[in-house]
């Protein structure tokens, strides 16, 4: 400690900084999405194909047609018959399978997608890109879906099933789990009914495996134990609690009803027998049952029992309060699930289709003779293609256990508004549950989130706590390939011994991603040596090292799907006084153990500082803490949109949410850098994006100004002609006309027609790009081609892409009464399905108008409510006018004065100021922010003498007034304007459409009706919800009070005439003509096709 003393606090700070850039720039801030696609190409598709045995397919048996020689298989071998020992194996017959022919042949098998920037994307290895603020991990899905869709998976968070998993409801339970379903087993306390009670015990010990309940001490002979001593040798329980011996002994006299299980194979049979009675049993024999399905990866039974033992222990210990049952909620239970396991579970479930197809249509070609084609032949392509593409089109995913359900929300569409919502949506969290049923402490921060998931970014609604965002510096572990068991072994490991049983012997045992490997007689120092071994780089540094002393048990982790975080190794903090002035990567610092991955487990062994500051004062001898590890940065904990928020540990959690999760996703920076080659359907543009005057850790560190969009504005907190009333702003117009918030709005219309080269039926009509007089809209923009030329300015109602059939069809697009623009770019091309497909872009500019919204870093959003000319807004002395004026009304119940705190520190830094940090956790004091205005020559609260811009006056009161970062959002008020008198309604109802896009009206529901009441305003809803709406008149005799229909009838004379008739009183007299809403007419004819006939009450008004 005294050698950290003697760098100094700002050296070590410094270097934290340079860590923490070395980090973003080495790791990035979406590489666990592409290093998990990538571990896929390298060695998930190998698991996928490996999961799968051999196909055999046996010929149909017809005698005319077997010819000379033994039946041949499509699998290119003959199984030969070389002995038969019944007495020793069991087996009638052994056969050898004897090859008759190897071929070995590439085909295509269906097409993969490829994410952008992994090994197989072109685009890795390109020095200069498209797009600066490209960094990959999506897939551009144009092959599968439609053009320009960009799409990325979204990580799912699910069970981990590396370990065991200890529960207490709906009793204590322990269970092995697997994805694959004949792999689970599950012993549980189960209850006994009132009549089966032994000797006044309720609560035996019962095994559920292959779909069937047994004793657990019949699993235990079935295993190969010879007696019960063993048994509770191997469950190795030292307490003597007298509940827990009760539950043994009433156990084995539950084991009692199989008479005679001790003796011989008679617990096998009794395993077999009970397993048989199932309504799908396996085929295999029972030795050969439990040697596949029960604990794959242990091969001897004696390592099976041992194993079963170990899981008995657990259960026994947890139902007695010795050990704590497992959280579902903690991310030390949880994996991460990305794109190679979504991709490999996908991949399988289609795979496993395309086999059964071929093999369908293989064994038809052998029913009927035909010679064996080569596999290609067999093979449909399309059904993998297909499968992938409508998993990516619909969004849902092949469940992780249950094989006919499927999971939605694991695809969503890549969001391009700027570049922070797009790093947003690939750092983003799923947990899936159930909505329509309450999910307990599945919404609440738990800590083991800490560090890992932001507490902050999480939406509101429906998904609030369950979508959730990466920590800043968050790192989702790969599949570690090497193998570590003999490293372990070398390290001080006994590996457990086959054949007998490995007695502890007060050793402890170590697990190796769930599975006991071994135990050790010095646990503390196998741990220490392992991590040394890690931070020396000996061992892969995302390996996670846990040991629990109180359950004697070491875990080490080298699965993926872990989080992990980096962290400061304090011990090996002094050797950066050796590489003082050298550069250094980060990886060259987590090989010198000055740095390290730490996991959910690890980090429960760790004490943590939370900065330098105080690493550095518990080494005063005041504190008894001794501390392991310290943060890079306490702002780290965040995620990236909380990171950047200036003060963000000032305002309230519900404002920090909003601009997490809403306004900086929604606000109009510059979404990339080549729009000149892009086709996006819609897309915002900022003229003149700004950066902000503070700066954050998180900024620095990532060295991407772009995730800042917005502009630098002089705000007032004052109130002015009541115009700013429940958050509305009042702008500048000066400053609006000198391009303050001025933004481009681009939407793209695209248009495809066939190849004339492609085949056709005749029923068909040939549409083609080109130019007719159209009835549906004006074509005087376009050109002769179909398109109009660059620069036209269209206006509702006009054609942007003409297309028309041989037949003289008008198949053209029109735009919507709510869309104009200046044409920008026409561009002509052909994809590959072989179809022609045309874009138009428009592009709009618009400057903020009334209505449109706007939002400062701290959630305190609001729409612009007036535009005042500069000559009438107050102003300083030095001559400074407002840009913006916000109520001070906004501050007091929103609780957010870190917007006040931005002010006074821009204010300051725009003065000369040298403090220019706003970090959370980690800010400046308001007394150093006061002392820089003061210095500055400003009040120290950031007040200011303003005057009245309409008289000279001097205002009485003293405004506060500085540079505040403000954001434009998307939300604007042409895109949601909505007035109509009559237009389209709708062919049933006849009310109007719903669709702003088809000139809709407007919805006037029951609360609308209650306030029009309440006014009085009787003529103005009438004509609302009437004559407005689905207005109609209807025919009603007095004297039956039914309907009377308006029919053509004969007369006498030979005459013929049409008018209003009551079919019941047969007479035209007394009929009367009432108003309606059409509505409630259809009603009455639908009840009358019902045999329900409705009266009418009529009177005169």
């Amino acid at each position: 400690m005294q050698k950290l003393k003697e760098i100094g606090e700002v050296n070590l700070t410094n270097f934290c900084r340079k860590a923490a850039t070395q980090f973003f720039n080495e790791y990035g801030l979406i590489s666990h999405q592409i290093n998990s696609y990538n571990d896929f190409i390298s060695n998930g598709l190998q698991r996928v194909f490996d999961s799968f045995g051999e196909i055999l397919i046996e010929p149909g048996y017809d005698p005319s047609k077997r010819g000379d020689g033994e039946w041949r298989h499509a699998s290119v071998y003959t199984p030969k018959l070389i002995g038969s020992d019944k007495f020793k194996t069991g087996k009638d017959k052994i056969l050898e399978k004897v090859i008759q022919n190897n071929e070995t042949e590439e085909i295509v098998i269906g097409s993969l997608p490829v994410m952008v920037k992994s090994d197989l994307c072109w685009m890795k290895t390109e020095e200069k890109l498209d797009c600066d603020f490209d960094q990959g991990g999506y897939f551009s899905t144009n092959v599968f879906i439609h053009f320009s869709a960009l799409q990325v998976f979204i990580a799912q968070e699910q069970i981990c099933m590396k370990r065991l998993w200890l529960v207490s409801s709906p009793t204590w339970t322990v269970a092995y789990k697997s994805e694959v379903k004949r792999h689970r087993l599950i012993v549980r306390i189960a209850g006994l009914s009132r009549g089966e009670e032994i000797k006044g015990e309720k609560k035996v010990l019962m095994v559920y495996f292959l779909s069937t309940e047994v004793p657990l001490w019949v699993l235990f002979f079935a295993l190969g134990v010879r007696s019960d001593k063993e048994v509770v040798d191997l469950i190795d329980y030292d307490n003597n609690d007298p509940n827990v011996v009760n539950i043994l002994f009433a156990s084995i006299q539950e084991a009692e009803k199989f008479e005679g299980f001790r003796r011989g194979r008679k617990a096998l049979e009794y395993v077999d027998e009970s397993i048989h009675k199932t309504q799908f049993p396996p085929t295999e024999r029972m030795e050969e049952c439990i040697s596949m399905y029960l604990f794959p990866n242990l091969q001897h039974p004696t390592q099976k029992a041992q194993f079963l033992g170990y899981m008995v222990k657990c259960l026994l210990l947890a139902s007695t309060g010795q050990r704590k049952s497992d959280n579902r909620d903690s991310f030390r239970n949880k994996r991460i699930e990305l794109a190679g396991e979504l991709l490999e579970r996908e991949l399988k479930a289609h795979i496993s289709n395309a086999q059964k197809r071929m093999k369908k249509t293989l064994q038809k070609s052998l029913d009927d003779g035909r010679p064996v084609q080569p596999v290609a032949f067999y093979l449909d392509p399309s059904v993998i293609t297909n499968g992938l593409s409508r998993a990516f089109s619909t969004g849902a995913w092949c469940h992780p256990w249950k094989k006919m359900e499927r999971v939605s929300g694991v695809v969503a569409n890549l969001g391009r508004t700027n570049p922070l919502q797009t790093m947003i949506d690939l750092r983003r969290t799923r947990q899936q549950v159930l909505y329509t049923g309450k999910v307990g402490d599945a919404r609440y921060p738990h800590p083991s989130h800490w560090g890992r998931v932001c507490f902050l970014s999480t939406p509101d609604g429906e998904n609030c706590g369950l979508v959730k965002n990466l920590s800043i510096t968050g790192v989702v572990s790969t599949t570690i390939t090497t193998p570590l068991i003999d490293k372990l072994t070398n390290f001080g490991m006994d590996r457990l011994a086959e054949g007998t049983y490995t007695r502890l012997d007060g050793n402890e045992k170590v697990f190796l991603n769930g599975e006991w490997v071994g135990v050790s007689g010095t646990p503390h120092l196998l741990v220490r040596k392992l991590r040394r071994m890690r931070r020396k780089g000996r061992l892969p540094h995302q390996v996670e090292i846990k040991r629990d002393e109180q359950q004697k048990e070491v875990r080490i982790f080298s699965d993926a799907g872990r989080i992990l975080r980096p962290l400061i190794v304090v011990e090996n903090l002094a050797k950066i006084r050796s590489s003082k002035g050298e550069t250094y990567t980060f990886q060259s610092l987590l090989d010198d153990g000055v740095i390290e991955f730490i996991g959910t487990e690890e980090e429960e062994d760790c004490s943590t500082a939370w900065s330098i500051k105080n690493l550095l004062r518990s080494c005063d001898g005041k504190h008894d803490v001794k501390y392991t590890h310290c943060e890079l940065d306490m702002s780290f904990l965040l995620g990236l949109s909380c990171g950047i928020v200036p003060f963000a540990n000032h305002d309230h959690a519900r404002r920090v949410l909003y601009q997490s999760q809403k306004h900086c996703q929604q606000a109009i920076g510059f979404s990339t850098t080549n729009p000149n080659i892009r086709v996006d359907t819609l897309s915002h543009k900022l003229f003149y994006p700004q950066r902000p005057l503070f700066r954050t850790t998180t900024s620095d560190c990532l060295g991407k100004p772009w995730f800042f969009n917005g502009q630098n504005c002089i705000v007032a907190v004052n109130v002015h002609l009541g115009y700013n009333q429940e958050d509305s702003l009042v702008m500048n117009q000066a400053s609006l006309q000198r391009g303050l918030f001025r933004t481009e709005h681009i939407r793209s219309y695209k248009a495809e027609v066939d190849n004339k080269e492609e085949k056709r039926r005749k029923s068909d009509d040939p549409v083609h790009f080109g130019k007719i007089q159209s009835k549906i809209g004006r074509v005087d923009s376009l050109d002769d081609d179909g398109f109009p030329s660059i620069g036209a300015d269209l206006q509702s109602g006009d054609i942007v892409v003409g297309k028309c059939g041989e037949s003289g069809a008008d198949y053209s697009i029109k735009l919507k009464h709510t869309e104009r623009g200046k044409v920008q770019k026409v561009v002509l091309s052909a994809n590959d399905e072989g179809k022609n497909f045309a874009v138009v872009s428009l592009r709009q500019v618009r400057s903020p108008t009334l209505g449109d919204k706007f939002s400062s870093m701290h959630g305190q959003k609001g729409v612009l409510g007036f535009i005042e000319s500069q000559e009438n807004f107050p102003f300083t002395i030095q001559g400074i006018v407002p840009d913006v004026v916000i109520n001070p009304h906004a501050f007091p119940s929103r609780q957010t004065p870190g917007q006040l705190l931005e002010a006074a520190l821009a204010k300051g830094i725009a003065s000369g100021g040298t403090m220019r940090y706003a970090t959370p956790f980690s800010t400046v004091s308001v007394e150093s922010i006061t002392d820089q205005l003061h210095r500055a020559g400003f009040s120290r609260w950031g007040n200011e003498r303003l005057y009245n811009g309409r008289t000279g006056e001097m205002v009485d009161s003293l405004v506060f007034m500085g540079p505040t970062f403000y954001q434009r959002l998307i939300h604007m008020a042409e895109d949601k304007v909505k007035f109509r008198n009559t237009g389209p309604v709708h062919p049933l109802t006849r009310q109007p459409v719903a669709d702003r896009k088809r000139f809709g009206g407007i919805k006037f529901g029951e609360m609308e009706r209650d306030c029009l009441i309440a006014h009085g305003a009787s003529a103005n809803l009438y004509e609302r919800l009437y004559t407005l709406s689905d207005s109609s008149q209807l025919h009603i005799c007095q004297n039956c009070k039914n309907i009377a229909n308006v029919i053509q009838r004969s007369v006498p004379g030979g005459r013929k005439v049409r008018g209003p008739y009551c079919r019941v009183c047969e007479s035209v007299d007394d009929i009367v003509k009432v108003n309606i809403p059409y509505g409630a007419k259809l009603l009455s004819q639908e009840l009358f096709s019902m045999g329900i006939s409705l009266k009418f009450d009529t009177r005169l008004c």
